[in-house]
C-alpha cells in the first residue's frame, strides 16, 4: 500500500516533490492532499493532481487527515508549529528545511515528536543523499583524513537576482523570512558542515545585510568557527557573485579532501602530519603526498530519495537520510553566526537562545512591509548535483 502523502504549501519546492511522485520516481507515495493559502496555487494543485483533496490552510488538511504523513513546505516561522499540529493529528511528518527561524521554537517541535515515538519525524536534507558528500562522511569516520585541522567552504554560487527577492512578500524579511543567505540556502551547507565535522564551539561572523540586494537581511556572510578538538573552519557564503564558487576543503593530519565540481581529490599523506612533524629531522620538508581522485557511487537520489527513505522507514523502520530532531543542529551555527553579527562578539556554543530571539524579534518588530505577489518559480534549475 502506497504512503499517503498531503503537502502543505504549493509553492517553488512542491512542484519538485509533485513533479518526483508524477514521474515515478517516488513509487511507493501518492499525493492524496494539497494545502495553499493562494487560489491561484489551489486551482494548479486541481489541475496537477485532480484527485487530491485541496485545502486553503494546512490545519485543515491536518484536521481532515486524507492522508499518512505531511509534507511542511511553507515559510519558515510556519514548520514547527505545523509539524506539531500534525505530529498531535497523528500523522507522520516531513519538514522542509530550516526546522525553523530559532532553536527555542524548533526545540519545542522535537519535544512534540519525542512523545510519538509511533510516528516517523524526517528532514529534507536532500543533500546528505549526494555521493560526493557521502563519500567524505565515510573518510572521515574511516579516520582516512586523521583528525581534522581545518575546514574551509565557500559557496557562493547561490545567485539571486532582485526579482527572486521580490517575488515573495515574505522574503528576505525578518517578519517574514527569519533571515536571508543562512535561512533560505545554506541550510544544506550548514547542515552537511556539522553532519562531516560536528557544531563548532565558538563562531565569530560578520553578516551583511542587504549589501548585494534591495533586502532587509543578510546576502553576504563569512564566519570563522573553532572545533572543540582544535579545528579551525571559515565558512563565506552570498547570492550576489557570480559565476560564484563551490568549494570545500577538508584538511586533516593524513591529508586533505577537495571537493569541487562535483568531484573528490584526496591529498594523501605517507606518513601523519603530526607524526612527521615531531619527528623528521630536515626544517622545510613535507610528508610525500599523493593526489587521488576519489572514486563514489555515483548516486544522488535527492529530494526523491529523501521521500522513499521516509516511506520506508514508516513501513519497514529502514533508515531515515536525516531525523527531524537533526534539524536543530544546523539552525544552531546559522543562529551564532547571526548573534555573532549582530552582537560584534564571539559566540559560544551553545549560546544565549533567549538573548538571539530577543535581537531577532527587535528586527521582527521593525521588518518592512512587502507588497504580495503571485509567483512561482521552477526551482529544478536551482539546484545542482552537488549544492542545492
Amino acid at each position: 500500500m502506497k504512503l499517503r502523502l498531503g503537502i502543505i504549501g504549493a509553492g517553488n519546492i512542491a512542484m519538485t516533490h509533485i513533479r518526483n511522485v508524477q514521474e515515478g520516481k517516488c513509487p511507493d507515495i501518492e499525493i492524496t492532499a494539497v494545502a495553499d493559502r493562494k487560489e491561484s496555487r489551489r486551482q494548479w494543485a486541481r489541475e496537477q493532481l485532480p484527485d487530491a483533496a485541496i485545502f486553503s490552510e494546512g490545519s485543515e488538511l491536518i484536521a481532515a487527515k486524507p492522508c499518512d504523513a505531511v509534507l511542511i513546505a511553507v515559510p519558515h516561522y510556519q514548520h514547527p508549529p505545523l509539524a506539531i499540529e500534525a505530529l498531535r493529528a497523528g500523522l507522520h511528518v516531513m519538514c522542509e528545511k530550516p526546522a525553523g527561524v530559532y532553536t527555542l521554537q524548533v526545540r519545542e517541535m522535537m519535544a512534540e515528536a519525542d512523545k510519538h515515538p509511533e510516528l516517523t519525524f524526517g528532514m529534507m536534507f536532500n543533500q546528505r543523499t549526494n555521493c560526493v558528500y557521502r563519500k567524505i562522511k565515510q573518510m572521515l569516520t574511516d579516520g582516512e583524513l586523521g583528525e581534522i585541522k581545518r575546514v574551509n567552504w565557500i559557496v557562493t554560487d547561490w545567485y539571486r537576482t532582485q526579482y527572486y527577492y521580490d517575488s515573495g512578500a515574505w522574503r528576505a524579511t525578518w517578519a517574514g523570512e527569519g533571515g536571508g543567505v543562512l535561512l533560505n540556502q545554506c541550510p544544506h551547507q550548514l547542515d552537511l558542515l556539522q553532519w562531516l565535522c560536528g557544531l563548532p564551539v565558538r563562531v565569530h561572523a560578520f553578516c551583511h545585510e542587504g549589501k548585494w540586494h534591495d533586502i532587509e537581511v543578510e546576502d553576504d556572510v563569512t564566519a570563522y568557527l573553532e572545533f572543540a578538538g582544535g579545528a579551525t573552519g571559515v565558512f563565506v557564503t552570498t547570492t550576489a557573485d557570480a559565476p560564484g564558487t563551490n568549494r570545500l576543503e577538508i584538511t586533516g593530519t593524513r591529508g586533505r579532501v577537495i571537493c569541487e565540481n562535483d568531484e573528490l581529490q584526496f591529498d594523501k599523506l605517507k606518513e601523519d602530519e603530526r607524526v612527521w612533524c615531531k619527528t623528521c629531522k630536515e626544517g622545510f620538508a613535507k610528508p610525500d603526498c599523493e593526489r587521488v581522485t576519489v572514486e563514489t557511487d555515483g548516486r544522488n537520489p535527492q529530494h526523491a530519495g529523501v521521500l522513499n527513505a521516509f516511506a520506508d522507514h514508516i513501513r519497514t523502520g529502514a533508515p531515515l537520510v536525516a531525523d527531524g530532531r537533526e534539524g536543530i543542529n544546523g539552525l544552531m551555527l546559522s543562529n551564532a553566526i547571526h548573534l555573532s553579527s549582530w552582537t560584534g562578539e564571539t559566540v559560544t556554543l551553545p549560546f544565549d537562545e533567549e538573548k538571539f530571539l530577543r535581537l531577532l524579534n527587535e528586527r521582527r518588530a521593525h521588518s518592512r512591509h512587502k507588497e504580495d505577489v503571485d509567483i512561482v518559480m521552477d526551482t529544478s534549475g536551482s539546484y545542482g548535483s552537488q549544492i542545492k
